[in-house]
């Protein structure tokens, strides 16, 4: 598809319409996942869509409010091996611009199975993921200010930024750990034990 006609389309809608016709979908409903991880189309440009780091999306500077559609959109993500996020279906891939990552872990739901704390996680898009031996989770120590900022990891190399609000709930539920002869503030999911920081950081965080 040439870049005209990418950018031709004049509204979300019109690009969500477009999408569910090449990805062979109807009425924005999808069956399952799509495999994006197996089409290999070509780059046919990027387009004016990006996800803020509050997980809203623009396109072409307005804010998406249609969740149908975003939940469209988001079905057909994938974030390739150049660390670029694109819009992919058999036929075209668009890049896209993502602030800080594509998701956002909005919820999060504490569950015990087999003697085993298992986390399990809702994004902004509808993404029911429980973190463990496939779901890694991450934390970050982020800018001047030391912010912490955890990550989970939802499909491929997509990402969802866990929430301010669910952040403070997962620190509550970490605990003090040694590993290889190290005291690790760590947090448990799924019999997986996730490092957030030394211990000794965090005591001088509370200092």
């Amino acid at each position: 598809m040439a870049d005209a006609e990418i950018h031709g389309t004049g509204d979300a809608a019109g690009l969500a319409a477009l999408i569910t016709r090449a990805a062979g979908q109807t009425n924005g409903q999808t069956r399952g996942l799509p495999p994006v991880e197996r089409w290999n189309p070509p780059f046919c440009g990027d387009i004016d869509m990006e996800i803020r780091a509050d997980g809203t999306w623009f396109y072409m500077g307005t804010p998406i409010g249609r969740q149908p559609l975003v939940r469209l959109f988001s079905t057909v993500l994938r974030k390739d091996e150049d660390g670029r996020t694109y819009l992919v279906t058999p036929v075209e891939k668009l890049g896209i611009r993502i602030v800080d990552a594509p998701f956002v872990a909005v919820e999060m739901n504490v569950t015990q199975r087999g003697g085993e704390q298992v986390l399990t996680f809702r994004t902004n898009v509808g993404d029911v993921v429980e973190a463990g031996g496939e779901h890694d989770l991450r934390f970050v120590i982020h800018g001047e200010n030391r912010e912490l900022k955890p990550y989970l990891h939802v499909r491929g190399r997509l990402e969802a930024l866990v929430s301010r609000a669910v952040m403070y709930d997962l620190v509550a539920l970490g605990e003090t750990v040694v590993i290889d002869g190290v005291a690790m503030f760590a947090v448990r999911s799924g019999g997986v034990v996730f490092t957030i920081m030394p211990a000794q950081e965090l005591e001088a965080l509370s200092a």
